[in-house]
């Protein structure tokens, strides 16, 4: 049973931090790329940071660049997105993705942790 299970989120103050994890179970995690979206409320689902298979190639969106970093170790299969300086317009629901390096129809999903920035 593959599951992806994020954790982390919560109620943060502008300027403060966060770190979300996600552990992935059930399929061979090293072998997939992964990636966190958003979705802020009443908006479009939006990608915010992919991590390669291997780790060594990161990609962010220019909202989240410089503030926020995606990295992950493939021996708890986990990965993990710091978020530092958080603003009001992070406040989302922050999605776990899994994507095949090779079929990249094979994709998993996870059900979302809830980060608020509000003073």
């Amino acid at each position: 049973q593959v599951q992806l299970v994020e954790s982390g989120g919560g109620l943060v103050q502008p300027g403060g931090s966060l770190r979300l994890s996600c552990v992935a179970s059930g399929f061979t995690f090293s072998r997939y790329s992964m990636s966190w979206y958003r979705q802020p409320p009443g908006k479009e689902r939006e990608l915010i940071a992919t991590i390669t298979y291997t780790g060594g190639t990161t990609t962010y969106a220019d909202s989240v660049r410089g503030r926020f970093t995606i990295s992950r170790d493939n021996a708890k299969n986990t990965v993990y997105l710091q978020m530092d300086s958080l603003e009001a317009e992070d406040t989302a629901v922050y999605y776990c993705y899994a994507q095949h390096r090779t079929w990249r129809t094979d994709v998993y999903w996870g059900q979302g942790t809830q980060v608020t920035v509000s003073s």
